[in-house]
């Protein structure tokens, strides 16, 4: 009896059974650790370790912060930030270099002449020093303007690029094409006398990172108008979890991850924030953005001068369900209800998303914006038109500049009454 074998156990090693399901795999416990190293929480603390290394920024160069949107914004304090920029790193990527005529940031030219400058902040994920938009885009953009603006000044017309960072034929192909780029933008017919009142003086760059400043002796001056390009995170080589809970760029691609959560509602609520635990973040950021929205509901509209009849904002259900404005487009309006009904004729809901995608879908829902204000102006073109969008500077101006271009002359003035009709079928 005893050298009979018990069929309760296993007598072969192709017989044993390894309960697998119970104990994970390597490769789950590493995407396990990095979620962790991810989480909101690390987040935040890492934009406030980077929003620390900004200031410092700031006080050496005594210069305005400008945020990179929208990246940028997650690194400087509402009360200390002087402005917006929308430099793409797409338009710096290598083979790609190009000068965008949708994203002039005009805006920024005053504010140089101004300050003598101004400090435009951004970041990038894992592995990079700075991004394309800093090392690229920007030093582009402000060699177009110098030699369009400023065609004698030749000492400021070539393009500077960071130190020791890209190969000699990347900085020679780019080089070729600032002339090219120039043309482009004297095609587009716009003011340039005007635009070098507003800037005043040819522009400068330099760069300020955690690796280093260039050029370290550089400062505002009489002469020139001094642009740094901060790139607010320290570089990280490795994985995130070898950081200690250090995340560079945390504040990127904030729609994955911030739970609805805005810059403005962060600097408002940071200790409070950082203070809780992961497992709490997401009901407490619901929570806050909810009051916040509370506080900023009912907000006038800004009005879009120089017409007499535009306005845009923030999404608001009071502004507009009240009949404040004869005619409301919501360019994040329910997508159940994305034509302008029989029940509510003046309001028109385009259903756009509100992540980076929400520019195409805004884009094939021009046509709509088009027969809507063409379907009503035509009729009264004295009537107010209200344009919202979630943040009030995104899809409701680009939807506001078609309708300009489209149904206004450069006075703010609408167009005749037989134009209007002209879009309509």
């Amino acid at each position: 009896m005893g050298n009979i074998a018990n069929p309760d156990f296993p007598v072969s090693v192709s017989s044993l059974h390894f309960p697998s399901t119970e104990l994970p795999s390597v490769s789950q416990t590493l995407a396990s650790l990095r979620r962790s190293a991810l989480s909101v929480n690390n987040r935040l603390r890492s934009i406030d370790a980077d929003a620390a290394f900004v200031r410092e920024v700031a006080d050496h160069y005594g210069l305005p912060l400008v945020a990179n949107e929208r990246c940028g914004s997650w690194y400087i304090p509402p009360e200390i930030k002087s402005g917006s920029a929308y430099f793409k790193s797409t338009d710096g990527h290598t083979g790609q270099w190009d000068f965008s005529f949708r994203r002039l940031n005009l805006q920024i030219l005053p504010l140089a002449r101004e300050h003598g400058g101004c400090i435009i902040v951004d970041s990038t994920r894992r592995g990079k020093l700075m991004p394309d938009a800093l090392s690229k885009t920007i030093p582009i953009w402000c060699a177009v303007f110098n030699r369009a603006l400023f065609p004698s000044e030749t000492t400021y017309h070539s393009v500077e690029l960071p130190p020791n960072y890209l190969g000699p034929s990347e900085e020679s192909q780019i080089a070729k094409r600032i002339d090219s780029f120039v043309h482009s933008l004297k095609s587009l017919k716009l003011d340039l006398d005007d635009l070098r009142k507003q800037l005043g003086k040819p522009i400068r760059v330099a760069w300020a990172n955690r690796t280093y400043f260039h050029p370290t002796d550089l400062r505002k001056s009489e002469d020139c108008n001094l642009f740094v390009l901060c790139s607010a995170s320290k570089r990280v080589h490795g994985a995130e979890i070898s950081e200690g809970g250090y995340i560079q760029g945390a504040g990127d691609d904030s729609e994955a991850w911030a739970h609805g959560l805005t810059p403005p509602v962060f600097w408002a609520h940071k200790h409070t924030l950082l203070a809780r635990s992961e497992e709490d973040l997401p009901e407490v950021i619901e929570n806050l953005t909810r009051e916040n929205c509370k506080q900023t509901s009912g907000q006038q509209a800004t009005p879009v001068t120089p017409s007499r009849n535009l306005y845009i904002s923030q999404g608001d259900p009071g502004l507009a369900e009240n009949d404040i404005y004869d005619l409301v487009i919501d360019c994040n309006g329910t997508p159940e209800a994305t034509e302008a009904t029989e029940s509510n004729p003046k309001r028109l809901n385009l259903g756009c998303i509100s992540s980076k995608q929400g520019g195409r879908d805004l884009r094939n829902h021009l046509d709509k914006v088009r027969d809507f204000v063409a379907s009503h102006l035509s009729s009264n073109p004295s009537q107010s038109l209200l344009v919202m969008c979630e943040s009030g500077k995104d899809l409701s101006a680009g939807a506001l500049l078609t309708i300009i271009c489209l149904f206004y002359n450069d006075a703010g003035t609408p167009l005749y009454q037989h134009h209007f009709k002209l879009f309509l079928n």
